[in-house]
């Protein structure tokens, strides 16, 4: 199928650091949505896809429904973010399916990407149905009846305990994966968070990717960097809190979109690619 699209960037938006299923060839990328297969390229402003999902699907997953007009209007709010804004245009959040994200990124606790991937792989070889040219993602089902120890196999090391007591969690009922859609977005990480294994990076990153909470701000170390250097002026609290006040400041200063500034400041640090001009508050005033 062929899709028109307009402010999407393919390559930024499986490049970014926000999947892990996805690999590409040549011009083609290739990952699993929802059990399908789905091959994906840009040409021009199309988006050409050979999957067995619909249309809406695909449009759904890459959310291509995003008013990117909008979401740049807001989050434009400096020089700092103008000229990423320019960089990286039609970078967009991918919509994840909430099962297979939350345990995604509790594999990814303490990990570099390529090994996140790695253990990715591992977990739907092992637990995961045969589509071919890969695995479905496995259940939870299928997880809270294997053991702490087969699960280590799959090079998850420690996190494999608290991956299983979630799965265990989920498939006899005692998580309800639909909560988080139904919830403000303080209680639905405070849910997310009452489990084991699930720290405020963790549950941001879920909330965001799966969940639509666009005021989710994830503060890693690549955040925690990008966001001292730019912002450092701008931000208060004690630096043994700076997590939490950065979060906080994110909120206030991108407002609701806030998950996409920090996906394009994500970006800027993980692709090799750092050399922002101007920093808000050297010198430079925030934009109203």
């Amino acid at each position: 199928m062929r899709i028109p699209t307009k402010d999407f960037d393919l390559d930024s938006t499986l490049d970014c650091g926000q999947v892990f299923r996805w690999q590409r060839s040549g011009e083609w990328w290739t990952g699993v949505v929802r059990g399908h297969i789905v091959r994906a390229r840009q040409d021009g402003c199309d988006l050409v896809v050979d999957t067995g999902l619909d249309r809406d699907s695909i449009i759904r997953y890459f959310r291509l429904d995003d008013d990117m007009a909008g979401i740049y209007s807001r989050i434009n709010t400096d020089p700092v973010m103008d000229d990423l804004i320019h960089r990286f245009r039609g970078l967009r959040l991918v919509r994840q399916e909430p099962w297979e994200c939350l345990i995604s990124y509790m594999a990814s606790s303490c990990k570099s990407i390529p090994n996140i991937k790695d253990s990715i792989s591992n977990l739907c070889r092992q637990y995961g149905d045969d589509l071919g040219r890969d695995f479905s993602f496995p259940t939870a089902e299928v997880l809270a009846r294997t053991s702490e120890s087969r699960l280590r196999e799959t090079k998850l090391g420690f996190r494999s305990a608290n991956i299983l007591e979630v799965a265990r969690k989920v498939d006899r009922g005692e998580l309800d994966l639909g909560a988080p859609f139904e919830l403000e977005y303080r209680e639905a990480r405070e849910l997310l968070m009452g489990m084991r294994g699930i720290g405020p990076k963790i549950a941001d990153c879920v909330l965001l990717f799966a969940y639509d909470k666009m005021e989710a701000f994830p503060v890693d170390t690549h955040i925690l960097s990008v966001m001292e250097e730019h912002y450092g002026p701008l931000l208060e609290g004690a630096k043994s809190k700076r997590g939490e006040a950065i979060r906080e400041f994110a909120r206030s200063y991108f407002g609701h979109y806030a998950g996409y500034a920090q996906q394009y400041l994500y970006y800027s640090r993980i692709s090799g690619d750092s050399t922002i001009p101007v920093s808000c508050g050297h010198g430079e005033k925030p934009r109203q």
